[in-house]
């Protein structure tokens, strides 16, 4: 099926194509309504969701230094997107580089609205002759990013500066998301293709990953691969908590983190089937998909514990559906519903053992699992979107924008070696930025509070406020 996020129309110029004489491409008010409401969605995973999932996840002297976190990184990255961020991502770079990253025509969001004619451009979806208002793409592409950077949060919670968490953020989100998204999902759209000249036109000129084929339907590769392996790194290169394995470090309010991931399974709908850039059929796939695989992920999880630790747990319950929401995300629109079943079946326990077994072997002291749910379930569910995706399994397969129908041709092991790639790519990618993001912010204003201050609380030590007056 049609793998890939769409570049705007009014970049296809660039590639150097003439449009096809056919009807006037419009805006479908439909499928914008649509995606003005799963752009929503995703603002309300990030603010409020991952926030009081986190929030509850640490001790309450840190509740409010989290929520501070998640909700200004949010912030800082929409104003980034805005200026520079969307430019680099979905549009198309300078020969030889722009495989890798994009260009600059979309700086500060010129361009998309013409002052002199009053016209406001318009973004290829994944049909032909099918587009949205520009502004939304843009709008639902920065909630992707910002959500993207909240995530890696996680990793180091409870001992790092506030200052330092900003400015790391802004080197990684530049060097780091960018790139990852500029190659998986950059392209011109479908609407220049007519036959295989121009199809190769088109897959020339697209995003590195996206030329080889790599299917990640809503993020499993740029968002979620991505910050749980900036992540891992920043829990690594910060060192463990005071504390650790001596002091309890449970979490203080599950009743929180129940909410926040009651907040992220409602607000994933908008994630997943708002990447369809359409209301239409791929979007009710991803739909049922998104509602399936994580209720499964969710009992599998459930179950696994139960059997292990002769206890099921909310903690544990919840982090089940995490890790399925994780891990269809980038098969969502691809695979079929019982393709999504076996996924987040296998989510849930993969992922408890990813928190548990894998994170003992790690050593690292990844306070909120943010790699043993998100880059454990990120792997595991974009190589099994290669499986899944098969027509044979009841997947949708790869489009064919020649014949404009799924191509007869897909071969498993072929697709399973694309989706390696980019899970290499992205884990390689992420870690060599994040080293150096995080050396460099050291070097320039320290990453770590002090002792004594991460003893008290970065509540008050470093927000002069609290969560709770008892």
């Amino acid at each position: 099926m049609k793998h890939t996020v769409t570049k705007v129309l009014a970049g296809l110029a660039a590639t150097g194509l003439a449009l096809p004489a056919l009807a006037a491409p419009t805006v479908n008010k439909g499928d914008t309504a649509w995606m003005f409401v799963a752009t929503l969605l995703v603002i309300m995973m990030c603010i409020p969701g991952l926030a009081l999932f986190y929030g509850g996840l640490v001790r309450a002297k840190n509740m409010l230094s989290v929520l501070m976190q998640v909700f200004m990184v949010f912030s800082l990255i929409i104003v980034l997107w805005c200026l520079y961020g969307y430019s680099l991502a979905f549009t198309q770079g300078s020969a030889g580089l722009g495989q890798f990253i994009g260009g600059f025509d979309r700086v500060f969001l010129n361009g998309i609205y013409d002052a002199a004619t009053g016209s406001f451009s318009q973004a290829a979806t994944f049909s032909k002759e099918t587009m949205i208002p520009e502004f939304i793409f843009v709008a639902f592409q920065g909630t992707f990013a910002a959500i993207t950077c909240g995530l890696i949060v996680g990793a180091f919670a409870e001992r790092v500066r506030f200052s330092a968490v900003l400015l790391f953020m802004v080197l990684w989100f530049t060097f780091g998301y960018l790139p990852v998204a500029h190659m998986v999902w950059f392209w011109a759209g479908p609407d220049a293709i007519q036959d295989a000249a121009t199809l190769a036109t088109v897959t020339a000129n697209a995003g590195f990953l996206w030329q080889h084929g790599a299917l990640d339907f809503a993020g499993g590769t740029v968002v979620h691969i991505n910050a749980a392996v900036a992540g891992l790194v920043g829990a690594y290169v910060i060192g463990k908590r005071i504390g650790l394995g001596r002091e309890s470090m449970a979490p203080h309010s599950l009743t929180m983190t129940m909410i926040g991931a009651s907040l992220l399974w409602v607000g994933w709908f908008g994630f997943n089937a708002g990447s369809a850039l359409e209301a239409g059929d791929v979007a009710a796939l991803a739909f049922i998909n998104t509602l399936l695989a994580t209720a499964a992920a969710a009992v599998s999880w459930m179950f696994g514990e139960w059997a292990f630790k002769r206890k099921p747990s909310l903690l544990g319950a919840v982090s089940g559906a995490v890790s399925g929401l994780v891990a269809i995300t980038p098969g969502a629109g691809f695979v079929g519903p019982m393709g999504a079943l076996v996924m987040g079946l296998l989510a849930g326990v993969v992922c408890l053992w990813g928190v548990t077994g894998l994170k003992r072997l790690l050593g690292a002291d990844d306070s909120l699992d943010v790699f043993g749910v998100h880059g454990v379930g990120g792997i595991l569910g974009a190589l099994l979107t290669g499986v899944f995706a098969a027509p044979q399994l009841g997947g949708q397969g790869v489009w064919d924008y020649i014949a404009n129908k799924a191509s007869p041709d897909y071969s498993i092991a072929g697709q399973l070696l694309v989706q390696a790639e980019a899970v290499g790519v992205t884990i390689v990618w992420s870690a060599l930025v994040a080293f150096v993001a995080f050396k460099l912010v050291d070097v320039l204003i320290g990453l770590r509070v002090p002792a004594d201050a991460e003893r008290e609380g970065l509540d008050i030590t470093s927000h002069g406020e609290s969560a709770y007056h008892l």
